[in-house]
């Protein structure tokens, strides 16, 4: 097979990225494209607007409801240490035993999957006079054909930089004439309009209130956002979609809530982050870390992941801070003589953006403004969601819930 593949940030993805996917397919020079989100781009490392979890399920939930055939994305560079350089991608999408079983995994037939492979790597116009100052050009050149779309407007001379590069590097390089809208991530940003995206996206956008003030994580330290982004990435291997982007929205919103009521900005940020690292651990070895972190304290195996999750930070994420281990561990059941950080991720976990359950919108607003109410309103939505259910309280709810007079 002749697979493209497409690599990039894509934040957000648009309607040009589109265009670029299916005028190479058009163009019949290869028979599929591979998109593959950037997880940290060399270019880009932590400033990038979104952590890779987001830009990845944008990216593939967008794809999937495209109806494009022959198009799949990619989580290759997910399993990547340090800097994602383009060539380091190149090396483990292309390895023999990975390329086969992502297209049949994709649903490309066994004996088809199994063939060997062309390869070549989409890039716009506007980018190959630039190629040579890539890391490690050369070898990219070892595993890709370079397939340049000639941009509409973009007055790169493609065959003079084509022959320079061949002269310079060796290589292939070919081009194919890209049809469609021509626009930026960065210009649709800083823009603030998403109009140029396909809906699924600007849905994703909304369900999470991406793009926002808040997701820019002004006040947090550099240090902070660093471990943001790390924990994401590490966080992807352990959860599925729906809850990893549920955590990563409850660090958003904590470290907003922080701001607001006077918390540690950066401890609210990691805390929310991960609060539901252990979620979908198998539930014996939550129940094992449970014990290390809380004793005998958490017994229920829906709220096992808590403490299990404070234990798993300690452990696999470095966070020695017991205030964050606490707002994690105490996140699901809460308790007497809370501090203002537990209270803002116990308040975050049941607002975050993408909380559907529920109108939430009492408590989003006083959540803005009375840190204390929202926490009384909170936790009587969760108590006579209980009694509803037949479910017993756990004691350090029911303290909690006195010293609120519920």
């Amino acid at each position: 097979m002749r697979i493209g593949v497409y690599g990039g940030s894509f934040d957000p993805f648009h309607n040009g990225h589109l265009a670029m996917i299916r005028s190479a397919l058009k163009s019949g020079m290869v028979d599929c494209v591979i998109v593959v989100p950037s997880v940290c781009n060399s270019f880009k490392r932590y400033t990038s607007i979104l952590p890779a979890p987001y830009r990845y399920y944008m990216v593939k939930d967008t794809v999937e409801a495209s109806g494009l055939k022959n198009v799949y994305t990619s989580d290759v560079e997910f399993g990547i240490e340090g800097v994602s350089y383009t060539v380091l991608t190149l090396k483990a999408l292309t390895d023999p035993k990975y390329i086969r079983k992502f297209l049949e995994d994709n649903g490309v037939k066994s004996k088809k999957a199994s063939e060997d492979h062309d390869f070549y790597w989409l890039m716009g116009s506007d980018t190959l006079a630039t190629f040579e100052q890539w890391y490690k050009p050369g070898e990219i050149l070892d595993y890709v054909t370079l397939l340049v779309a000639a941009r509409p407007g973009d007055d790169t001379d493609i065959e003079a930089c084509a022959r320079f590069i061949r002269k310079n590097l060796g290589g292939n390089i070919e081009s194919f004439r890209l049809d469609g809208v021509e626009c930026s991530s960065s210009g649709i940003v800083r823009e603030d309009d998403f109009d140029l995206c396909p809906e699924p996206v600007r849905e994703f956008i909304k369900t999470h209130a991406l793009y926002t003030a808040n997701t820019k994580l002004e006040g947090c330290s550099d240090d902070a956002k660093k471990q943001f982004f790390d924990f994401a990435v590490l966080m992807y291997h352990y959860l599925g979609e729906k809850r990893l982007l549920h955590t990563l929205n409850v660090g958003i919103l904590s470290a907003h809530l922080a701001e607001v009521h006077g918390a540690d900005k950066d401890k609210a940020l990691i805390a929310g982050a991960i609060h539901d690292c252990a979620k979908e651990l198998d539930i014996d070895e939550q129940r094992r870390l449970a014990g290390e972190y809380a004793g005998d304290t958490f017994t229920e195996k829906k709220i096992l992941h808590s403490p299990a999750g404070a234990t798993f930070a300690k452990t696999n994420m470095c966070i020695a801070d017991k205030e964050i281990l606490d707002a994690i561990c105490y996140h699901t059941t809460g308790k007497g003589g809370m501090t203002v950080l537990e209270k803002i991720v116990y308040v975050a976990d049941k607002i975050e953006p993408a909380r559907t359950y529920t109108d939430l919108t009492d408590i989003r607003i006083a959540a803005e403004k009375d840190l204390d109410e929202a926490m009384r309103m909170t936790v009587s939505a969760v108590r006579d969601k209980f009694i509803k259910q037949g479910r017993d309280i756990h004691p350090l709810t029911q303290d909690l819930m006195r010293e609120l007079g519920i």
